[in-house]
């Protein structure tokens, strides 16, 4: 695997039409030429996607970089950043001292979607500067059984934000521990694993994880473990009480994806806001 920075020249944010009301963010905080960026003064860079600010009040990116205990001089992994919601968070904040895979969907994936978002977040590394120290990398669980994020024992960080549910509904329970053997392979000693997903409730069935987008908090756990890891705390930065993980259309009722059905009444799902999340974080133990 060939991990090369991709140089960019260009500085303005591709436009979206969902954006074209949304406020823009604040300009960071002034530092000194040279000095790395707080976490709060990367989340508030006027470079961010108006649309993804909006979602902040879901997301708490501060809170929960925060909680997985980053520092700008860190090598860190993003597992299937899609769109670049915390890439164009990760990319400023580690720019002047630290590294950033973003570990993308694979270029031989026969998805039709995965090809389109790879397109289009190839788009925003070539056209933004905010993303001229990414390192583009790719994974998936189902295909790969050995690293591709990066190096081996080289990331102080990997962070995965709602994605397991996919990789169990595409490839079983299988993949999410693949997944995890990954992590742990590209992790340095006493490195950390984060991860975000939607909340199945523990007394739910579980084969509701197959379909709902909505997995259970203690299965990962036991997975990440499994896998060589180590439970160091769980955090409800990003849960909902409001989100009863019932829905017909299982997460995506909710925001952003709003997939409701013709006559019902998509104000129920926005009332409820995105979706209940469990964020846990992990080590890899010093052997």
């Amino acid at each position: 695997m060939k991990y090369s920075a991709i140089a960019l020249t260009m500085t303005s944010l591709l436009a979206l039409s969902a954006c074209d009301s949304a406020p823009q963010s604040a300009a960071p905080a002034s530092t000194e030429q040279g000095a790395a960026m707080t976490i709060e003064q990367a989340v508030s860079h006027s470079d961010r996607t108006p649309a993804f600010v909006q979602r902040d009040a879901f997301r708490h990116p501060a809170e929960t970089l925060a909680f997985f205990e980053l520092e700008p001089s860190m090598t860190v992994v993003e597992i299937w950043p899609g769109g670049g919601y915390y890439s164009e968070i990760l990319a400023p904040y580690l720019a002047e001292e630290g590294t950033f895979y973003a570990a993308h969907f694979p270029e031989e994936s026969d998805s039709n979607y995965y090809q389109r978002s790879l397109s289009k977040f190839k788009e925003r590394l070539a056209s933004e500067a905010v993303f001229g120290n990414v390192q583009l990398t790719q994974f998936s669980p189902v295909t790969q059984l050995s690293s591709d994020i990066a190096p081996p024992n080289s990331a102080d960080r990997v962070l995965t934000f709602r994605n397991l549910h996919n990789w169990y509904m595409n490839g079983g329970e299988e993949a999410v521990l693949n997944a995890f053997r990954q992590f742990h392979q590209a992790l340095v000693p006493d490195g950390m694993l984060g991860v975000v997903d939607h909340r199945l409730p523990e007394s739910a069935d579980d084969e509701a994880m197959a379909n709902s987008g909505y997995i259970k908090e203690s299965w990962v756990i036991e997975l990440a473990q499994q896998a060589g890891f180590e439970l160091v705390e769980r955090s409800e930065i990003n849960a909902n009480p409001k989100d009863t993980a019932d829905h017909p259309n299982g997460v995506w009722n909710l925001p952003p994806t709003l997939n409701v059905e013709e006559g019902d009444d998509a104000e129920i799902y926005k009332a409820i806001g995105e979706s209940d999340r469990f964020t846990l974080k992990f080590r890899k133990p010093i052997e």
